[in-house]
């Protein structure tokens, strides 16, 4: 894929970038290097000051910042300014907290003194992926500085000017040059970067098959690597549950950021004695929404990113009906300018459909019928994905036995899943594995030293 600016509510290509040559991606290296030897001598406080002022530019430019995400990924205008705000709120999270994170541990041994220590590594290279293009970037670089690193961002091909802004901020916010830095890549540099002896690390949000490559990389390097590569989140409904609010929050949750989020709710796994009604709503729900102009604050579903995913999602759904299943709503490409796919649902899904395991990344619901607690419990685990999951019930012990039993690195009851600056974010399975966010994340890519004292 070129490394272009394409508006996919158009499809019109604005602007297309050279990749770095091999002598500039060199310079960029040693200038990491030599930032990071400097960096990681710096205070807690000087570190906080500048992640503040990043915070402060973030929250005064959201509505720019906000418009140069919808130009390049589609999602809509509000939700893109409302991930710019939390971006900053993620950067101020680490600026207030890190030096209590990382403040040097006591433990009671027969030594006169022993602790641990926490001390960073070096340069970070982060993959990242285009569905939220900044705050999947600033979850990772904002404890990263905190911690002492520096990173690297090779950011995904279809969000050029993104990535340049956020470098922007970091440099507006007084880092010195090379402690945060863009690299504008093909897929075929990247290799060679996690190789590079001066790359302490490297961290993936994508698909199973990039992670896979990366952390075989990485592997053969003797390099840590933290990987999220995506879900197919269960959003079970038992019949306790506030009905009303329960299915709100579901269409909610399939088409949030146009459905194109690993943690939206993607299976629905509902109890028979309200299946009945809950299919009715869900599918009102879905065809009450508006879908158009990601700019135009009204519309509630813009377009999918790029004329790839448009193909993905139509060979998805037209498979899983050709095998069984029986649609609700939607199940077409719309016929209007852009890369729009109409909201979509789907029940009566069979085991060997691509529905059934796949991820499912753009606004399509797959809805289930279950007995009870174990059938949903074991419908909801019965995938190779492991991120969040979703549950709702006023029963105390239905409560504890979805959070007990789910398989998923987040179980929310009576919410939808979302990430949180103060709690970590990650998955089991083949949803990845490290964490991102709270006490964890900033500790994911740090040398945990012991230190021994002796009489």
């Amino acid at each position: 894929m070129p490394i272009a600016t394409t508006n996919p509510a158009t499809g019109e290509t604005l602007e297309t970038f050279e990749p770095l040559s091999a002598a500039d991606l060199e310079a960029r290296l040693e200038c990491a290097a030599g930032a990071y030897r400097r960096h990681r001598r710096t205070s807690f406080a000087e570190r906080a000051r500048m992640m503040l002022r990043a915070a402060e530019i973030l929250e005064a430019e959201k509505d720019r910042f906000g418009r140069i995400m919808v130009t390049e990924m589609g999602k809509p205008l509000q939700a893109a300014r409302d991930e710019a705000a939390k971006s900053a709120a993620g950067c101020r999270y680490y600026a207030e907290n890190a030096e209590r994170f990382l403040a040097d541990e006591a433990v009671e041994t027969t030594a006169q003194r022993s602790l641990v220590k926490y001390q960073p590594i070096g340069p970070v290279l982060a993959v990242m992926p285009w569905n939220f293009p900044f705050w999947q970037v600033f979850r990772f670089a904002a404890p990263a500085l905190m911690a002492g690193n520096v990173g690297l961002l090779k950011h995904a091909s279809n969000v050029p000017r993104c990535a340049l802004a956020i470098e922007e901020i970091f440099r507006r916010a007084g880092f010195p040059e090379g402690v945060f830095q863009t690299l504008l890549l093909e897929t075929a540099q990247v290799q060679a970067v996690i190789e590079d002896p001066r790359v302490a690390a490297v961290t993936l949000t994508g698909s199973i098959g990039a992670g896979a490559s990366v952390a075989s990389i990485a592997g053969k390097a003797i390099k840590k690597s933290v990987l999220e590569l995506g879900g197919s989140d269960p959003f079970i409904v038992m019949p306790s549950a506030d009905f009303d609010l329960a299915v709100r929050t579901a269409v909610k949750a399939r088409v949030i950021n146009n459905g194109q989020s690993c943690i939206a709710a993607k299976r629905f796994i509902v109890h028979q004695s309200i299946a009945d009604e809950f299919e009715r709503r869900f599918v009102q729900g879905m065809e009450a929404l508006k879908v158009g102009d990601p700019m135009d604050p009204a519309t509630e579903v813009g377009p999918l990113a790029t004329e790839g995913q448009v193909r993905t999602i139509e060979d998805q759904v037209q498979r899983t009906v050709a095998a069984g299943a029986r649609l609700l709503t939607g199940g077409n490409r719309l016929d209007r300018l852009g890369w729009y796919y109409a909201p979509t649902a789907l029940t009566g899904i069979s085991e060997d459909s691509p529905a059934y395991r796949d991820e499912v990344f753009g606004p399509v619901a797959m809805l289930f019928r279950v007995t009870g607690i174990d059938e949903a419990i074991r419908l909801a685990n019965d995938v190779p994905f492991g991120l969040g999951a979703s549950a709702w019930t006023r029963d105390e012990a239905e409560r504890l036995r979805f959070a007990d039993e789910l398989e998923a690195g987040m179980v929310f009851i009576n919410a939808m899943v979302a990430s949180d600056p103060r709690l970590p974010f990650g998955g089991v399975k083949e949803s990845g594995y490290g964490r991102e966010l709270g006490p964890f994340g900033i500790r994911e890519f740090l040398n945990i030293k012991t230190v021994w004292i002796g009489a």
